[in-house]
């Protein structure tokens, strides 16, 4: 597969010179961009899969008008984590 290039982008000579710097060994200019762009893809997905379920959740309320108190949800949520947790061999976090 043929490779793409993205647009050249514009920045502050002191920007460029902090980012320089912050390359760890054997790290480009060009791989650190690319990753930064992969993470922001990622999390841009993350972020509009979230919206959609949220968004499917209200429909799914507004058609039914059946609603779960948070409190059950979240003790739901955290016997799953706790399950989770026993098969990996995790300690048990602290309570806040």
């Amino acid at each position: 597969m043929k490779s793409a290039i993205l647009p050249e982008v514009g920045v502050e000579p002191e920007l460029r010179a902090e980012l320089e710097s912050l390359l760890r060994d054997g790290e480009s200019l060009a791989g650190f961009i690319e990753d930064s762009v992969r993470s922001a893809v990622a999390y841009r997905r993350a972020e509009a899969e979230f919206h959609a379920r949220g968004e499917a959740a209200w429909q799914a309320y507004s058609r039914t008008g059946v609603a779960h108190p948070a409190g059950e949800v979240i003790g739901e949520m955290r016997q799953r984590l706790e399950s989770r947790r026993k098969q990996l061999g995790v300690a048990q976090a602290k309570a806040r």
